[in-house]
């Protein structure tokens, strides 16, 4: 009976939960566990470090999808919950992405798509979910690792897997996985995400003007660090992870099909690849036309073959053709070299109302850059969880980027901006952040709108935003430039761990970008470099790669700044005429009520009427924003006349004056120094030397004149401190009187 019992529980007994702990070099650890939560996807794992967790589910469906692309969703979501708090909008509830969320997710897919197999097209959904947040620890990097440890431990084809680590340089030293304080101190938001074998996967950073040996130097640090995480989740895949499902890779024409189609087609897309004369929309048209023409043919003849086959063997066929050119010509199809450059114009103060202007056009990629200044009460705030997980608590810069469909040659909607558009407008906002001045007296709003686009859009916006910057008359410390490189590999075989050949390429153009196999984006200063972002297409680079590419890149981005200093090379020391003021003005405590007027009427009317911003700063200073001088000019007018109703005699220190009954109180007399003088309490205690709880002991009444002596003003709340007490002794002093019919506030 026993063993039968037994045997039972071991038949319902849960799902083995296991747990391993990445020690990092410098004694810190992160724990990686599975098989307790979310059993039913086809992984799941969950992240810890210190008291911030992260499940990530994955699941992925058995059908593959028609897409010519990888039909991946990754959803990471911060939970108001998993901080202890409560939502703050009217449904109290999560509502849209946020910006912090929608970067985090773009984040994860770019660490995990590179390494689906080729062939795989079955759609996989990556869900992050936030357990816990200890304010310390970001939960992003944790995020990455829990999805590469989740789709390792199921049954979804991929060849991981990857780990992920954020870098930071405090005080000279590199160190892993730094905490939200340390990452104030910190010259350096690196996050790197590496392969087996130290192979890179992806690079995001953000630096303040690091040079590039410590650059090269943190993303060696980070690769090696990240093998740790890597070994583990190989221990968890061991013990308790499924076996992979086979690859549907999607069917291809016959070969005889395929060979047909290549007779037809190849020396004409030779020929319009090697005809440097073609532009963007020429060279497209030109490949569609033939693209119509083949598949017509090879269609008469092979009736029965699906034609989405056909054009995706066109495409790989195109593709194979203009990477051989590369590799063994060193020759581009726009007839530029592998570091040569596309031609450069800059313009600068285009319309005269802006406060900065700039048009960048690099090839074909054009981008109008504005600089809009505003108060310090326009910076713009992050949501507070978004703070408690890393954000920035408040930006006095920040940077829109906007991508028309017309840039393209496109149609599209137009209002709503993308994952892509927020992305790239994130970075080349931390391309130039750290060069604009944090003791800025104003919010700096810079926008970047695409008008043509052939590639490095996001880079180009780097140096418009920053010839735009210098236009408007801000001290940035350095001009800033960004440029693109890509890459085109040749590996043995069909075995992508065996690097054969490369040619990494300077300025890539977007069909570079499309068949290539990197997207590295970098941008910095002259000497310095301010900002880092890789993605690859390949299952990792060799760090050999990664450095050419960073001096490749490095070469490139000063070229660029010389080209840019030819047409402005500092900020514009002379302010435009349109350019705002402000100013700091102070205003005791007593008057404070009578500037700002009843319900701050007053600060409505200096908006509204002149277009002036009032910012308390403290109990006593008042911050004075004016979009020109102009308007400084006329707020100034109407502040004088918020105050001058208030004017006042000035009150001598130990004085003695005569006093008005206004009106009795149970705590004293209300009395009047001066005409139209808001009344003062005179209280009970300073009425008499004996105790008195009431005025009407001593016979005041309304009207009467009694002498008090002056103490000046309560620091706190700005009331009179008077006293008649201190005057029923034998001393006499002089007696000020006030009410005499000669004398107003305004003559003394």
């Amino acid at each position: 009976m026993m063993s039968r019992l037994c045997q039972r529980r071991w038949y319902l007994a849960p799902a083995k939960n296991v747990e391993a702990v990445v020690s990092f070099s410098d004694g810190s650890k992160m724990k990686l566990n599975s098989g307790k939560l979310a059993k039913l996807a086809d992984g799941s794992a969950v992240a810890q470090i210190g008291d911030t967790s992260v499940m990530v589910a994955a699941v992925g469906k058995s059908k593959t999808t028609s897409n010519s692309f990888m039909p991946l969703t990754v959803d990471y979501r911060q939970k108001a919950a998993a901080a202890g708090r409560i939502p703050t909008n009217y449904l109290r509830r999560e509502l849209g992405p946020t910006e912090r969320e929608i970067l985090t997710s773009r984040l994860i897919d770019r660490s995990v798509r590179p390494l689906f197999p080729v062939g795989y097209g079955c759609e996989t959904q990556l869900m992050c979910n936030l357990l816990s947040v200890d304010g310390c620890n970001d939960p992003d990097i944790m995020s990455i690792n829990a999805a590469s440890c989740a789709l390792s431990l199921s049954d979804i084809p991929w060849n991981g897997p990857v780990g992920a680590v954020r870098v930071g340089l405090i005080d000279n030293e590199l160190r892993v996985n730094p905490t939200r304080k340390e990452q104030l101190h910190s010259q350096m938001n690196l996050v790197v995400t590496a392969a087996n074998q130290n192979l890179v996967v992806m690079l995001e950073g953000s630096c303040d003007l690091i040079l590039q040996d410590i650059l090269l130097k943190a993303i060696k640090f980070g690769v090696r660090e990240c093998q740790h995480i890597i070994q583990e989740i190989i221990h968890l895949q061991k013990m308790i992870g499924k076996t992979k499902r086979e690859v549907d890779a999607k069917s291809l024409p016959p070969d005889e099909v395929v060979s047909a189609m290549k007779s037809l087609c190849e020396l004409r897309i030779k020929e319009i690849f090697k005809d440097f004369s073609l532009d963007k929309l020429q060279r497209d048209n030109a490949i569609s036309a033939i693209r119509l023409d083949v598949l017509e043919h090879v269609r008469s003849s092979f009736a029965t073959v699906d034609i989405s086959l056909l054009n995706e063997a066109f495409t790989k066929l195109t593709k194979t053709i203009l990477r051989n050119q590369i590799l063994e010509e060193k020759i581009r199809c726009d007839g530029r070299g592998i570091t040569d450059l596309r031609n450069i114009s800059c313009e600068i103060d285009l319309h005269k109302p802006l406060h900065g202007s700039s048009l960048f056009q690099r090839g074909q990629t054009q981008v109008f850059c504005t600089v809009a200044f505003d108060s310090i009460d326009s910076a713009l705030k992050s949501d507070p969880l978004s703070v408690l997980t890393g954000g920035i608590k408040e930006k006095n810069f920040f940077l829109h980027y906007e991508f028309p469909p017309y840039a393209t040659n496109e149609t599209g909607r137009v209002g709503s901006f993308g994952r892509r558009e927020l992305g790239h407008g994130a970075l080349a906002e931390k391309s130039l952040r750290s060069v604009v001045p944090k003791d800025f007296p104003f919010t700096i709003r810079l926008t970047s709108e695409v008008l043509e686009s052939n590639g490095s859009s996001s880079m180009a916006s780097v140096c418009g935003g920053s010839l735009a910057l210098m236009d408007a008359g801000v001290p940035i410390s350095s001009p800033a430039a960004g440029v693109a490189v890509g890459l085109v590999t040749k590996y043995t075989g069909s075995d992508t761990k065996h690097l054969e050949d490369y040619v990494i390429l300077t300025d890539i153009l977007g069909i570079e970008d499309f068949m290539g196999d990197m997207d590295f984006k970098l941008a910095g200063t002259k000497k310095e470099i301010t900002a880092l972002q890789v993605d690859t297409k390949v299952p990792g680079l060799p760090l050999k790669v990664v450095n050419e590419a960073v001096v490749q890149a490095c070469e490139a981005k000063n070229q660029i700044l010389n080209i840019m200093r030819e047409t402005i090379e500092k900020p514009r020391f002379q302010k435009k005429e349109n350019w705002p003021v402000s100013e700091k003005i102070q205003v005791p405590v007593h008057k404070r009520s009578k500037f700002l007027g009843y319900g701050g009427g007053n600060v409505k009317r200096l908006l509204a009427e002149v277009g002036v911003q009032l910012t308390q700063l403290d109990d006593t200073t008042y911050y004075v924003f004016a979009p020109n001088s102009s308007a400084m000019d006329e707020a100034k007018e109407l502040i004088n006349e918020f105050l001058a109703d208030e004017r006042e005699p000035e009150l001598e220190f130990g004085a003695i004056y005569t006093a008005n009954i206004v009106e009795v109180r149970d705590t004293g007399v209300m009395v009047t120094l001066y005409p139209n003088m808001p009344p003062a309490l005179l209280h009970n205690s300073q009425l008499d030397q004996r105790k008195i709880h009431h005025p009407s002991a001593l016979g005041l009444e309304v009207g009467q004149e009694l002498q008090v002596k002056y103490f000046g003003r309560d620091p706190v709340n700005g009331a009179l401190r008077i006293s008649r007490k201190v005057l029923l002794t034998p001393t006499i002093s002089i007696v000020k009187n006030l009410k005499d019919s000669g004398s107003t506030p305004s003559q003394l």
